[in-house]
C-alpha cells in the first residue's frame, strides 16, 4: 500500500458554482410582500368624480407701467400725471383690486434719484406689495 501525501490528481480545479438558493429565497419574501400591500395600496372608495374644462380660476392683472422721464415727469402707461397726488390716488385704486396688479417702473436713465424715489415712495404709501424696476439689458461681451 502506498501512502500519498495531498489530494488526488485532478483535484485542484477551483468549484465556480454560485449558489442561488439565498437570492430564490429572497425574491420569493419580497414577492409574498407586494402581493400583500399592493390591494391594501390600490383601496379606494369608488366615487364619480366631476368632469369640468380647464380655464383658469381668476384672470391676473396686467402690469402697471410707471415711467419716470429725465425731467421727473411722471407717466402712467403712456399718459403724464399732472403732480404726485395724482400718481397716489391711481396706486390707491389699483391697491385695493385683488388681485392686485404688479407696478413696473421704467426710470430713464439720466433721471435724478428722487424723482424715482417718488413713485416708490407713492407705491409704499399707498400699499403696493410688488414693485418692480425695469432695466435694459446689456449687450453681449460689455
Amino acid at each position: 500500500m502506498a501512502i500519498s501525501i495531498g489530494s488526488e490528481p485532478g483535484d485542484d480545479e477551483v468549484l465556480a458554482v454560485i449558489n442561488t438558493t439565498p437570492l430564490v429565497d429572497v425574491m420569493l419574501v419580497l414577492l409574498i410582500i407586494f402581493l400583500i400591500t399592493v390591494p391594501v395600496v390600490l383601496h379606494t372608495v369608488p366615487v364619480s368624480l366631476p368632469k369640468f374644462r380647464d380655464q383658469p380660476a381668476h384672470v391676473m392683472p396686467r402690469d402697471i407701467d410707471v415711467s419716470v422721464d429725465r425731467s421727473g415727469g411722471i407717466y402712467w402707461g403712456d399718459r403724464r400725471l399732472p403732480d404726485d397726488k395724482t400718481l397716489l390716488a391711481r396706486l390707491e385704486a389699483v391697491s385695493t383690486q385683488l388681485p392686485q396688479p404688479h407696478i413696473q417702473i421704467r426710470g430713464d436713465q439720466d433721471a435724478r434719484y428722487e424723482y424715482v424715489g417718488k413713485v416708490v415712495d407713492a407705491c409704499e404709501r399707498a400699499g403696493i406689495a410688488h414693485v418692480a424696476f425695469i432695466t435694459q439689458p446689456q449687450p453681449h461681451g460689455h
